[in-house]
């Protein structure tokens, strides 16, 4: 079955919402295998963790900065 979708009619936020249905759609697929460079950026970084090169920020406080940097 095909559907059709006038894509440059819908908001921002129906683009964002019929993205995230389709990489649902995509990643639950039995066929489905992230590429192979994915797989090698997770792996850089998790290098860089544990070189201690970089770290993570708690979500709640990144989200803060973030508002504070865009207000």
């Amino acid at each position: 079955m095909k559907s059709s979708v006038a894509i440059d009619q819908l908001s921002l936020s129906e683009k964002i919402e019929l993205m995230e249905k389709l990489w649902a759609d995509i990643t639950t697929s039995a066929d489905y295998s992230p590429p192979q460079w994915h797989g090698e950026e997770l792996q850089k970084r998790r290098d860089a963790v544990k070189e201690g090169k970089v770290s993570y920020t708690d979500w709640e406080k990144a989200k803060t900065e973030i508002r504070d940097d865009i207000s």
